[in-house]
């Protein structure tokens, strides 16, 4: 045989030979990739709630209210039941004076808006809501709870109001000869459906829990506030309120930035101020999957946006 074609044969053996190695040590890397990207969040555990150690406690509401910290994608929320545990822990903490509830939220969930004002309520220690921008709604509801609300002059609160408001798409539907095949057992099951026009008897069905849980909204907010119901009902058509104006009508103590909550610390009893904040940081998973996430939310959020982003449960 020709040296040149022996050796072009074996080089040609050598490489078939290589391939399956080549392939096995992909498949070897990727599962080790796959395997360490399932692993990460054993490994990476969520870090202490308590960031640095003073005798004041932060506690941060950020974004919407929500029971269990679930989001669409792309939004901020808050967790009621992180927040609970969190005013727990500080009201247990014995180097722990006061509890400052940080506030920059435009509400949520009813039910965690009132769990959260509870937890507030049963602290022993003196606790104090600091509103930013915004702290409307059921973030209203939270600060209420506080022995003492001081807010930025041109922040916004107030907006006394509950809302469960949908999407209604049967008009859309009869025009490109798409029906609804109402199965129900139970007369009022689909109420709230968007595949249907409501009835004005469900319309007025929908209505009734509304107003029962605004007044639940009224008289939590009067009883905080130690305010007559008929005063808070004046209120509370859902209208904003700027700082200064919440002052004049009683819904907060007072006004100003960081030095002005240091001061009120101060007067409480309180000296040389310094801060633990309780906050759940990440995971390098999380934040891993948070910046791929968004990265695909943001590329579809256009696509039928209106269609789908509906307020899912009654909202404070």
């Amino acid at each position: 045989m020709d040296p040149a074609k022996k050796e072009n044969k074996e080089s040609r053996a050598e490489v078939k030979s290589q391939k399956p190695k080549t392939w096995i040590a992909a498949i070897i890397i990727g599962s080790i990739f796959l395997l360490s990207i399932l692993l990460l969040p054993l490994f990476f555990a969520l870090s202490p709630s308590k960031l640095s150690t003073g005798n004041v406690a932060v506690i941060e509401i950020r974004g919407v209210i929500t029971e269990d910290g679930s989001s669409t994608l792309g939004d901020y929320t808050a967790s009621a039941g992180e927040i609970i545990s969190y005013i727990e822990d500080a009201d247990s903490d014995p180097s722990i004076k006061a509890i400052v509830i940080d506030i920059n939220t435009p509400g949520g969930s009813a039910v965690a808006s009132d769990e959260i004002a509870q937890a507030i309520k049963r602290a022993e220690k003196p606790t104090v809501a600091f509103i930013h921008e915004m702290g409307t709604s059921g973030g209203y509801w939270i600060a209420s709870a506080t022995d003492t609300i001081i807010a930025n002059r041109m922040s916004i609160t107030g907006s006394i109001g509950v809302i469960a408001s949908y999407l209604e798409f049967s008009g859309l539907m009869e025009e490109y000869g798409i029906t609804y095949q109402r199965m129900v057992a139970g007369k009022y099951k689909d109420v709230g459906t968007p595949f249907k026009q409501s009835t004005s008897e469900e319309q007025q069905l929908l209505q009734s829990k509304l107003d029962k849980i605004h007044e639940f909204f009224i008289q939590e907010i009067a009883d905080n506030r130690e305010l007559s119901k008929a005063e808070v009902k004046r209120l509370a058509t859902g209208e904003i309120f700027l700082g200064d104006e919440a002052l004049k009508l009683g819904l907060v103590d007072k006004l100003g930035d960081k030095q002005a909550l240091e001061s009120h610390l101060n007067e409480i009893g309180i000296k040389n101020v310094e801060y633990t904040y309780y906050q759940r940081e990440p995971t390098l998973f999380e934040l891993i999957s948070g910046v791929t996430a968004e990265h695909f939310f943001f590329m579809g959020k256009g696509i039928g946006s209106a269609m789908t982003e509906q307020n899912q449960g009654i909202m404070t």
